[in-house]
């Protein structure tokens, strides 16, 4: 079915005939896969100090990790557009959720440090091109003015795995060991691809290997104007500098907790979950106020590039005063509004590349924004690491980390903010293509 297909205006229906319901059906399954994929991410941090004092590793060593794993993430990320080449999306989602499954066995057959290594890599090499796929599915079932929620609910993914997941995680690791832990993770991944085979399909605003996208008649734009619009460059700016923190956040924010503010275990990761329902609220705040402004005659360079940037500037100015903070209930708390703030980024900064170009160039325009998002990972855990074991002590070296890292995010709202502007770039990749 394409946008040129009108049914009867009804509730439940837009002009391209589609049902919301379907369409907020497969959203939500989508979703569940990013929470998977969330998981897999999350559970290194919650398992960084039983695996340090296993193994015997320094906080060098357990940043090395996390970014051998963005490093891998990066170079997946870039395979993106050949995979909805090569295969369907519906085959290509499955194939990379059960690999995660199997990446998350290695270690725990043989716990050394050199398996812990290759095997983080190879999920993060399995997990790189996930991001541009499923926000390409998802966009498939929602026109161009309705995305920004969509694509929050899949940002959301994160915050859901780290408040309703990673709390359970904590658990099963006091009381069942870390090795539980990667099993029952790895065990998710298999059911949710049994889920997805039998009900995917694409939806009326995008397009597959499978089927023709709706608009194959309109113009595709060079990819070299695509990667060099200012919308590209300034979101690719912002929302690197975001993932460097948040990178920091998921290698470390547990041991911030016990070793550098002293609360258990436990404790540290339940709160884990502290920044995520925070960033959950702006999160749809922003994205649904913003859907509703745009279908009403907004315009995306305000909602999808000066907003998303402003909240990025707040976490800036937010992770410089860290250092400065005494109280561990206060530094909590900052680094948790904080990071709300800069977590809108990504929805936004999202929906706002995916409007510059076709259809049938998302996927791959979507795989490389988040590969080049992923650079931001690649030195970010290891410079912390770094940081920490050069530090007087755990907290003071944690602290001066998210004060750098902070520094970076101010700059790279400062770039968005001027440079993003949707509208604009995708009329001038139009006049490209002619």
């Amino acid at each position: 079915m394409t946008a040129t297909h009108l049914t009867a205006s009804s509730g439940a229906d837009t002009q391209a005939g589609e049902s919301r319901a379907e369409a907020w059906g497969f959203t939500g399954l989508l979703v569940s896969l990013y929470v998977v994929n969330w998981a897999d991410k999350a559970v290194f941090g919650l398992a960084a100090q039983p695996l340090a004092r296993e193994l015997g590793l320094s906080a060098s060593q357990i940043g090395l990790v996390g970014s051998a794993f963005f490093l891998a993430f990066t170079i997946g990320g870039f395979f993106a557009g050949p995979l909805n080449r090569w295969m369907t999306l519906k085959l290509a989602l499955v194939v990379l959720a059960i690999g995660w499954s199997v990446a998350m066995l290695p270690l725990v057959l043989s716990a050394t440090f050199s398996v812990l290594l290759l095997s983080r890599m190879l999920l993060g090499f399995l997990e790189g091109p996930s991001s541009a796929l499923v926000h390409t599915s998802v966009f498939s079932w929602h026109p161009r003015e309705k995305r920004g929620l969509p694509a929050a609910c899949i940002t959301a993914s994160a915050s859901i795995a780290k408040i309703a997941i990673a709390p359970v995680l904590a658990i099963l690791m006091a009381t069942q060991g870390w090795r539980a832990a990667f099993l029952v993770l790895a065990v998710v991944g298999v059911v949710w691809a049994a889920c997805w085979l039998p009900t995917w399909r694409v939806g009326p605003y995008g397009t597959d290997k499978a089927s023709p996208a709706p608009d194959d008649d309109e113009p595709v734009s060079p990819w070299r104007a695509v990667l060099t619009t200012p919308t590209f460059v300034g979101g690719a700016l912002a929302v690197m500098s975001m993932y460097a923190l948040v990178t920091v956040v998921l290698t470390f924010l547990p041991s911030y907790f016990e070793l550098g503010l002293g609360y258990s275990q436990v404790q540290a990761g339940t709160m884990f979950a502290f920044p995520s329902i925070a960033s959950l609220v702006v999160m749809f705040l922003l994205s649904g106020v913003g859907d509703r402004l745009l279908a009403r005659g907004a315009t995306s360079r305000v909602l999808r590039g000066i907003v998303p940037a402003a909240g990025l500037l707040v976490c800036g100015l937010a992770m410089t005063v860290v250092p400065y903070l005494g109280a561990p209930v206060v530094a909590v708390v900052v680094v948790s509004v904080g990071y709300a703030f800069g977590a809108s980024v990504f929805p936004l900064f999202n929906s706002a590349v995916s409007e510059v170009v076709r259809p049938r160039q998302m996927a791959n325009t979507l795989g490389i924004f988040l590969a080049l998002m992923a650079i931001g990972g690649l030195i970010a855990p290891y410079v912390t690491g770094v940081i920490v074991d050069a530090a007087a002590t755990p907290a003071e070296g944690f602290a001066r980390a998210f004060q750098i890292f902070g520094v970076f995010a101010i700059l790279g709202a400062l770039a968005a903010m001027v440079m993003v502007n949707p509208e604009r770039d995708k009329a001038r990749l139009l006049e490209a293509a002619r």
